[in-house]
């Protein structure tokens, strides 16, 4: 690719690409304190992390006093209000930019554990929790996955009986993203009968009695402590339920359409990350008295990866702009999901081949990247539950 790029310029990585005229100079801005953030307190840590299986605690503080923790969120509460999903854009592909999944998603594990408490929780409930888990001194996990299900949220098991002013809470969670280390947990509850209009949430705390949390090893996302919760009679204060009862469908997918978003931004960045990477590579690496990157069939990984990411990025940013004009597009945020996971997937692939053996040890990002696409595949609503809420949404 001698003959197109000079070293060190590739126009589809993170700083050479198209510029889109959605993004302003606090856009910009934005990402230029969130890179030395990364740079400085993530980058050189991550194996570190990745083989310790969470991330310091005192890295929620740091991260809450450069604005990233509260960004988006109620200046009452401690929080950074913005105009606009593209701050949330950058900043999913300036954390991409680790290849390492687990620390995102800890680190902003409160994108889906808080939103419920802002949206729908009391005023007393938000004082007490907001500001505490913005400032970086709590964590707050979201727990709706069951041992029994995952997508299939309307048929969430675990009971919530009302006993005098507390609920009595029974039943398990599964692959709760910092289930061992979060303070607080929004928990999806049964609290009436079948179906989703029997759901609702409630704000549980780690040390009620009768609350244990079991540690999971993970294919990826090793950085993130991932776990078990187990609930046995734990009695729950009225004042924590969070909303109405019977409005936790409501709240949960309310949380599904941002958190859709955000994965697919962050897909897209891992898959820039294996573009970058494999490119530079694929440069330097000498097969058959040639440069890897002059062999025709590598070329075209390259170009195939390439097309694959600028048409994510587009479908990215029409929906960005879609949901600040007030929209809830939620076929098109499906489909997006889908297109992200695939895109992040091939050029997983794509750039493991490139890399050859080296690709296979540990250490580098698109090892971590291949080992952690599954993940993006599933959560957040797998692709078949993505492909099919598409069809119904069609009425075919």
């Amino acid at each position: 690719m001698s003959d197109t790029y000079t070293d060190g310029e590739n126009p589809f990585d993170f700083d050479h690409r198209y510029q889109s005229p959605f993004y302003t100079e606090d856009h910009h801005a934005w990402r230029a304190t969130l890179r030395r953030f990364v740079e400085k307190e993530l980058k050189p840590h991550v194996n570190e992390w990745e083989e310790a299986g969470e991330i310091p605690r005192e890295l929620y503080k740091k991260a809450a006093d450069i604005g990233l923790i509260g960004m988006g969120y109620p200046e009452e509460f401690g929080g950074t209000p913005v105009s606009d999903g593209f701050f949330g854009i950058v900043t999913a592909e300036e954390m991409g930019r680790l290849g390492a999944g687990g620390v995102n998603a800890s680190l902003l594990i409160h994108g889906i554990g808080l939103p419920p408490v802002i949206n729908f929780g009391s005023q007393e409930m938000k004082q007490r929790v907001a500001p505490q888990v913005l400032a970086g001194e709590k964590i707050h996990a979201l727990a709706i996955t069951e041992p029994s299900g995952g997508s299939d949220v309307a048929n969430v098991k675990t009971s919530a009986v009302l006993d005098g002013d507390h609920y009595v809470v029974n039943g398990s969670k599964m692959f709760i993203t910092s289930g061992v280390n979060a303070d607080f947990y929004s928990v999806a509850v049964r609290t009436g009968g079948e179906g989703r209009g029997g759901l609702s949430l409630l704000l549980l705390e780690r040390d009620m009695p009768g609350f244990t949390r079991t540690p999971l090893k993970k294919q990826g996302w090793w950085a993130s402590d991932t776990a078990a919760l187990y609930f046995d009679d734990v009695r729950v204060p009225k004042e924590n339920m969070i909303g109405e009862e019977g409005q936790g469908f409501e709240a949960i997918m309310k949380n599904f359409n941002a958190e859709r978003l955000g994965m697919a931004a962050s897909a897209n960045a891992q898959a820039r990350v294996c573009l970058e990477d494999s490119l530079a590579w694929a440069r330097d690496r000498h097969t058959f008295g040639k440069r890897l990157a002059d062999h025709q069939v590598i070329r075209h990984k390259f170009a195939e990866m390439a097309r694959k990411i600028n048409a994510t990025q587009a479908y990215l940013e029409q929906c960005a702009i879609r949901v600040h004009a007030g929209e809830t597009p939620v076929a098109d945020l499906s489909l997006l999901k889908v297109q992200s996971s695939l895109a992040m997937e091939y050029c997983a692939r794509e750039a493991m081949q490139i890399f050859g053996g080296a690709g296979f040890m540990r250490g580098i990002r698109v090892e971590r990247i291949y080992r952690e696409v599954r993940v993006m595949a599933i959560g957040g609503g797998s692709e078949e539950i993505m492909r099919d809420l598409v069809a119904r949404q069609m009425k075919i």
